[in-house]
């Protein structure tokens, strides 16, 4: 198996040196694949693909599934922005980097101080490298200043200059609305246009582009024709018994009180569940139609049939499901995230059930690009479900929420463990809402001790001085 890896490791240009030297003959070695990155914040399953939500209206990313594989069963490593971004950047849980929050920068974090961003690596093995819109949370900075050639451009969309849906108690982040008029004047839109412009170029090098897409994040503007799509009053909305948390721990389900995100006891008691959901669905089918720029520009391109696409989202997104709004949490809304692979190479058509991590993507970049192994790399690459989606997988998939707080994800279980020792356990095969917590069920105590052997032993701490979770206690 040691000299397995070593093979893989090893860069095609050695691999076509070694064989001219043995056999004396020269054949012509194979371009290096391309990679088109496209990251979609705040995305949960809400797309055809993924069935999360019926009415969802994505045909671009649902096209963009049936030429490539998906990965029904993926999770981000954090559920909130910047340390998810931090971490597939990376390919280091945060266990390991120590953000768990809103917060540091990439270059701002101790661990990563000798650790390449997935950009630098490609770049420093031959790579052209573009970028643009949200792809790191505070974008490439200081020392990662470098780590991009070409800057697709990073605006922010404009935004009425008073509020349109969102009572005077919110937030001013949580705002929704038919706003601009046209996708021209959107940040996403001018972003895919700039892709698609780079796409038709030559830098006379392999590429890695990031494109990365701000909606559906809130405030929820996208022009009137995408809330035109859906009809408000016939739109569904989640399954949310109220039962649901009657056999769920305390500790955890205040915790959000502290952000920006209203409670779900705000958002029916100002009657504004429905609308925000019309607006999420809106902004996802914007998104989508600009993942579409991007991938129709890419098919008209010389890079058509050398290009690898992976598409992502940062995290999952509850829209009331366990009476909860927004990310954060250890629950399958929040931790899910939409996860495909196509193009160059990469069977059409499959799916696969077994667990994958968003740090998995930058291992497996790494193997299809036949670059040198990053040592730095945590993940696991996903070659071998590309190549057999029903291959097997003994690693789960594990995700952090503030420090201390844990979930093991597997093909059909999740168990959650807080800080404090409580903890959920859920069968999927049966339970697809998280509805029922077996965790004190002792019919199901091997199945919970056969997933705690997952759970990150000596975490890396805290890398904030005081962390939110800290701020809502004292609350």
């Amino acid at each position: 198996m040691a000299n397995r890896r070593t093979i893989r490791s090893v860069p095609a240009t050695t691999i076509a040196l070694v064989s001219i030297l043995l056999t004396g003959e020269c054949y012509a070695e194979a371009p290096s694949p391309n990679i088109v990155m496209i990251c979609i914040d705040d995305l949960n399953d809400w797309v055809g693909f993924l069935g999360g939500h019926p009415q969802a209206l994505t045909p671009h990313m649902d096209a963009l599934a049936k030429r490539g594989q998906i990965f029904t069963n993926a999770h981000c490593a954090v559920p909130v922005c910047t340390c998810s971004r931090v971490s597939v950047m990376s390919g280091l849980a945060a266990t390991t980097h120590g953000s768990y929050e809103i917060g540091p920068k990439y270059e701002e974090l101790p661990a990563l101080t000798d650790v390449p961003t997935m950009q630098r690596y490609f770049k420093d093995n031959g790579y052209y490298t573009l970028s643009g819109g949200k792809v790191l949370h505070h974008g490439f900075g200081g020392r990662l200043a470098g780590d991009v050639d070409q800057s697709l451009g990073r605006r922010k969309s404009p935004r009425p200059r008073k509020p349109m849906s969102r009572p005077t108690s919110w937030s001013g982040a949580w705002d929704w609305g038919a706003y601009p008029e046209t996708d021209a004047e959107m940040a996403d839109f001018e972003l895919a246009q700039n892709a698609a412009k780079a796409l038709r170029q030559d830098s006379g090098k392999p590429f890695f582009m990031t494109v990365g897409f701000f909606r559906p994040h809130v405030p929820l503007f996208v022009p009137p024709k995408w809330f035109s799509l859906y009809e408000a009053n016939s739109l569904m909305l989640p399954r949310n018994p109220k039962s649901d948390l009657d056999d769920l721990p305390k500790n955890f389900l205040s915790i959000n009180d502290y952000a920006v995100a209203p409670t779900h006891a705000e958002v029916i008691r100002d009657g504004k569940q429905r609308s925000l959901t019309h607006a999420y669905l809106a902004s996802i089918s914007f998104v989508d139609h600009c993942v579409g720029i991007v991938v129709d520009a890419l098919k008209s391109s010389p890079h058509a049939d050398n290009t690898v696409i992976v598409l992502w989202s940062d995290h999952g997104f509850h829209l009331g499901e366990k009476q909860h709004w927004a990310k954060r949490t250890l629950w399958e809304e929040s931790t899910r995230v939409p996860l495909l692979f196509a193009g160059a190479g990469i069977k059409p058509g499959k799916t696969c059930a077994e667990p994958a991590s968003l740090i998995d993507i930058y291992p497996t970049l790494v193997e299809l690009c036949g670059l040198p192994a990053n040592r730095h790399l945590e993940g696991v690459s996903l070659v071998a479900q590309l190549n057999d989606p029903t291959t097997l997988r003994e690693r789960p998939a594990i995700t952090s929420s503030y420090f201390g707080n844990h979930s093991i994800r597997s093909r059909d279980w999740r168990l959650v463990v807080y800080e404090d020792g409580a903890e959920e356990l859920y069968n999927h095969r049966n339970d697809p809402d998280e509805f029922h917590n077996l965790a004190s069920d002792p019919a199901h105590k091997a199945k919970r001790d056969q997933l705690a052997r997952w759970l990150p032993e000596n975490a890396a701490p805290e890398f904030k001085t005081k962390s939110e979770r800290s701020r809502a206690r004292a609350k």
